[in-house]
Parts: structure tokens; sequence; C-alpha cells
């Protein structure tokens, strides 16, 4: 399984592929269906017709942040700040309802120009002016801790409305314009968190979505932020020398119990709920092996380990289980899975995906599923002029 080259995974993907923008409306972009190994192309509105009945749909309700902040040094060098997880205070919700100051982990664009000093950037608010400041805390190889502060009145949710910018993935080669503050978030979109979209979900409509609702299928929600590592390329040859990005997520009771009740009909919207449901089968494993302690955290190999022969069922009425007698609505954990070849899925029977980069962790979790088909995919994909990465098509897997 680990001895897998990551040339296996390449393909020629044209520069006129890439969507750079959104399709007129959501649900107007195309959809691959690949269903026993047959191929059909039809449009993303018409997606119920190809759900099987009373299905659960698990959508990822992370909401992007405006995490892109402009900073110009007196000397008119600029610096980019892209805020990444929240350091100080570490939780979500917290950082974002801090005043006056808060520290976050970020990544900074033209770093070598700023070597000392505090940084400062005008920014409007409701007509009046404030300051926003920046300075360095710690610095490590691949990130920088800065320090920002603030006036008290405002929370740091406030400040990222009022100075930053959309986190757009930088293959699309293009600023931020006004459309991206709605298109590059879902319509179910509500817990802020993630620097990208999870964007199987932008092709989601409500009026798809009420069509859902009313040929049965179900609907649940996770929560998982996603990190900047989602641009992460692989570098390595082998992919076991590929050392995966740390992501959080959120289970709730709700979610857990419509689960139990739809195992073997359970349809993951995005990649990012396929490693939160897969990583939440580990940790019911765990829980049923009375490691509590090391429950709440996936390693990139864990699920290989050969460990993990539980049902499904069993595991996910581990963890209701563990809540109810603790009196947990929900469940905070992390996951570094790396979903590959020779992965064996518990709890997703199916998955809405978009067309991923050549050589990416994605494609590789699409291989796992699909197999080689993955080349049959793509390659009809190229041939019939779908829209490729975050703004592109769409594809439902089988």
């Amino acid at each position: 399984m680990l001895d897998i080259s990551i040339e296996e995974y390449a393909y020629s993907l044209p520069d006129e592929k890439i969507a750079r923008f959104p399709q007129r409306e959501r649900d107007m972009s195309k959809l691959l269906v690949y269903d026993g190994g047959k191929i059909t192309d039809t449009r993303f509105a018409d997606i119920g017709k190809h759900i099987p009945h009373s299905s659960l749909m698990v959508f990822n309700n992370t909401k992007v942040i405006r995490a892109r902040i402009m900073f110009r040094k007196k000397s008119g060098a600029a610096i980019e700040i892209f805020c990444l997880e929240p350091v100080e205070p570490a939780g979500y919700e917290t950082s974002f309802g801090s005043r006056g100051e808060a520290v976050w982990k970020c990544i900074a664009g033209n770093l070598k120009k700023w070597k000392t000093g505090t940084l400062a950037t005008p920014v409007a608010h409701n007509g009046m002016v404030y300051e926003l400041k920046a300075e360095k805390a710690r610095q490590s190889a691949d990130s920088v801790d800065i320090k920002f502060s603030w006036p008290r009145e405002l929370t740091f949710a406030q400040v990222l409305e009022d100075a930053g910018r959309m986190p757009l993935p930088p293959y699309m080669g293009r600023d931020d314009v006004e459309e991206d503050s709605a298109r590059y978030q879902t319509v179910f979109a509500s817990a802020e968190g993630s620097v990208a979209a999870p964007t199987a979900g932008l092709h989601f409509s409500e009026r798809v979505i009420d069509g859902l609702k009313a040929r049965g299928v179900a609907f649940s929600e996770i929560t998982l932020h996603v990190g900047a590592g989602t641009f992460q390329p692989l570098k390595s040859k082998n992919i076991f020398e590929h050392t995966m990005h740390r992501e959080h997520f959120r289970v709730t009771a709700k979610t857990v119990r419509a689960l139990l009740q739809k195992q073997g009909s359970v349809i993951a919207v995005g990649t990012t709920s396929v490693r939160t449901l897969e990583s939440l089968y580990c940790t019911g494993v765990k829980i049923i092996e009375n490691r509590a302690g090391d429950a709440f955290s996936t390693g990139q190999w864990e699920p290989y380990a050969g460990v993990c022969s539980i049902p499904a069922e069993a595991s996910l009425a581990a963890v209701l289980k563990y809540m109810e007698a603790n009196g947990l609505e929900h469940i905070d954990a992390s996951t570094k899975v790396m979903i590959v070849p020779g992965y064996r899925f518990r709890i997703v029977n199916g998955i809405v995906t978009n067309f991923h980069q050549p050589g990416s962790t994605l494609l590789l979790l699409v291989s796992a599923w699909t197999g080689d088909a993955w080349k049959d995919i793509y390659s009809h994909a190229l041939s019939n002029s779908y829209r490729f990465l975050s703004y592109g098509d769409c594809s439902l897997l089988l």
C-alpha cells in the first residue's frame, strides 16, 4: 500500500481547463456520474435522479473566512498575511469573538522584506477608520505566529470581514472580486474557520436541496475547517514520504445517530466529509479498545495498521455511547489521515467531488475509491469539456 509512486497519478491538465470563475448559477455545472463502471454525463441540477433513494448526504458546513490581509511597509513593500488557524486564544469561536488582540498561525508573503517592526494598515468600519496592527510573535520553518491588535470595540471576526480578502486558490491566478464573497461559500456554510472552500458543496443550490429532500434523501452536517495544507503539493516520489497536514473537525450526536440509521447509504459531499467520516470510524474503534485518551486524533497511516476490523455500526455506536455518557452534543477531534489506494472505506458509500489537480492527495483519495478507473473518468472529463478544480464541474462516484 505504501509503496506508491506519485508519478502514477499524474495527468496533463491544460491551463484552459481550469475554471477561474464560477458558473452563472451554482447548479448549472456539469455532473459526471460514475456508477458500476458506467460513465454518464448530466447536469448537477439533476443529481437527484442518480442519488439512491433514502440516502444520507453529509455536508461540510464550514465557512470560508476572509483570511488574506494586505499590509504595506513604509518603504512600499507589500506584505500579505494569510491567516491559517488561531493560537491565542486557541479555539476558532473564542478567537473570532476576541476583542483588541489575537495571535494566529499565518503564512506571510514577502516575509524577507519584513525583518522587524510592526505593520499597520487603515481599515474602514461603519464609516469610521481604525488601524489594524501586526507584529511577529514566533517564527518556524513553514509559518509565523502573528499578533494582531485593533480597537476593542470590534471582534476579530469583524476585523477579518473589514480587512480580509477571500483566499482563492493560487492556481486561479487572480485577485478575489465581489462575486467570490458569495460564490466561494456553500449555501449551507455556517461555522467560520476554513481558508479554502469545500468545493463539492459549491454546486448545491436551495432548489437542488429541496428536490433531493422531496425524493426522500436525508441530510446531515459535519464541520471540518479546511487548512492551507489542502494546496500543499506532493513533493516526494513516494507517498510514504509525504507528511499530511492536520485538520480539525466537529461531529454532532445528531449526525452520529443519522449515520447509524443510514449505514450502507452514506454519500459524502466532498473529500473533507470523506476524511471526517472515516476518521470518526477510527475514533469509535479507539473508544472500544479503551484508548479514549488517544481517540480524538487520527494519524496519517493509522487506519492501515490492520486493527480496524470492527464493523462500522459498532464503531459509531461506541462514539454515540461515549457522547451520551459524557453529556456531549458534539465531539471535537483532528485528523491527518491520508486516503490512498489500498484504503478500506468503512463509513462512506458514495462521493460527490470536483476534479482535482494532478498528483494531489485529493486525486489519490479518488483513486482509492475508484481504482484505476480514475484514469477513464478524468480522460472522459478532459475530452468532454468539463471544467476542473475549485470552481469547476463535479462528479458523483458510486
